[in-house]
């Protein structure tokens, strides 16, 4: 290639990413994206447990999904979960589908640590931390629980303020909690988490559940593992699907 050919070439890939670049216009509004953003990878490949960790008498893999189910002969005293081993993710965003009976009680701990359970000592796999609450009843479905921790940290419909040593802040209401559970179907559900620094966003099907700004500093955790819950109480079924993860 002569001198010449090769900045010719050179001018034109270092313009490419120019001519590519969005500019605003004065007519432009935000819209929905059409799939998931750049930089999500799953982490579940829907036939194995490759990556995780649980007590296999609870959890398995069916039709593509992650399941976890309470038979009347595996009835548990403590909660349990399946647990992604895959690293303790500090801010990112989390995306997957669930679906529940309507018996059950689940959720997604993230930014959460392994500790002893005292009420089950061979449960190898209890979690406090964070949790994206889920029920099939959808008393809680979107809430922030920190479980085995600070306990209610914002109900469905609400942006709270944690600041220490007093009860969590309402600082404004997203909607009524009814009203927001109308959002959430029998079938397979969309969760979707945001997770920055101390702000802690809950969204399900594209609403915006809850919202937490934690600057409670000494109690707060910043960074942890993903696990996936079956909690205590009647026999239930739940099932995860298509986890992809973007790390920030």
């Amino acid at each position: 290639m002569s001198l010449s050919s090769r900045r010719t070439f050179l001018a034109a890939l270092s313009a490419a990413p120019l001519a590519a670049q969005y500019v605003p216009k004065q007519s432009d509004r935000p819209e929905p994206p059409t799939g998931d953003e750049p930089g999500f990878r799953p982490i579940f490949d829907g036939k194995t447990l490759a990556g995780w960790e649980g007590d296999p008498k609870y959890w398995r893999v069916e039709d593509g999904a992650l399941v976890g189910e309470i038979t009347p002969e595996t009835i548990i005293k403590s909660n349990t979960f399946i647990i992604w081993r895959g690293g303790a993710p500090a801010d990112f965003e989390l995306k997957a589908d669930y679906r529940i009976t309507s018996g059950g009680n689940s959720g997604i701990n993230y930014r959460s640590v392994v500790v002893t359970d005292k009420v089950t000592p061979t449960n190898k796999f209890a979690m406090r931390g964070y949790q994206f609450d889920i029920d099939g009843q959808n008393r809680y479905t979107g809430q922030n629980y920190e479980e085995k921790g600070r306990l209610f940290h914002a109900l469905r419909g609400q942006v709270t303020h944690v600041v220490g040593g007093r009860k969590p802040i309402v600082l404004s209401t997203i909607g009524d909690a009814a009203a927001l559970a109308e959002f959430i179907t029998k079938d397979w559900n969309g969760i979707h988490l945001i997770i920055r620094g101390n702000t802690l966003i809950h969204m399900l099907n594209g609403h915006l559940m809850s919202v937490v700004i934690d600057d409670d500093a000494p109690n707060r955790a910043l960074k942890g593992e993903i696990g996936v819950q079956v909690h205590v109480g009647p026999p239930m079924k739940v099932e995860y699907r298509n986890f992809r993860l973007k790390e920030l």
